[in-house]
């Protein structure tokens, strides 16, 4: 039962875990209390239209309730969205037998096996850019990167996780 106990415990720590990594930076001297109007577009698209379309009403829902207004043309602030995905890979080694443990004068115990396997997971990255629109400069930038999976219903709650985290201090 010990053996079964430690195999789990292992397993489960040596599980592909990627945290959400959100990160932003702004433009100290920009003027965000005069922008009121913004417009959002995809500048990088990452080849899934049901997913750009999402995000890009999440940005726009999040600016509107910063107090910001949605236009088509003339904006005060231009949002661009960048996307991109990346397969990652985990190598997670299970060791049993009796490999006993390192010790001072070098290892213990008998030989045992050991089994490593890859696991392979996909980690998205979100770029938010804002421009300003008169001077077409870099005024704030956004980056949220978290694992994604095959479940729309857990990606959704991701970027709601992200948005909060991304527009924070915004």
């Amino acid at each position: 039962m010990r053996k079964f106990a430690v195999a789990a415990a292992l397993a489960l720590a040596s599980a592909p875990v990627f945290a959400q990594d959100v990160k932003t930076d702004f433009d100290k001297s920009a003027n965000f209390g005069a922008i009121k109007t913004f417009s959002v577009k995809i500048g990088t698209s990452w080849n899934n239209q049901i997913s750009e379309k999402r995000v890009t009403e999440e940005i726009a829902q999040t600016l509107t309730e910063k107090g910001w207004t949605r236009v088509d043309a003339n904006p005060d602030a231009l949002v661009l969205l960048h996307g991109a995905t990346e397969k990652q890979k985990s190598l997670n080694t299970f060791y049993s037998g009796g490999m006993g443990g390192y010790g001072y004068r070098g290892w213990g115990g008998g030989m045992g096996t050991a089994t490593t396997t890859v696991t392979e997971y996909l980690v998205g990255t979100l770029v938010v850019d804002i421009f300003d629109g008169k001077s077409k400069n870099l005024i704030w930038r956004g980056i949220a990167q978290d694992e994604l999976s095959d479940k729309a219903e857990k990606n959704a709650k991701k970027r709601a996780k992200a948005m909060e985290k991304l527009f924070k201090g915004f």
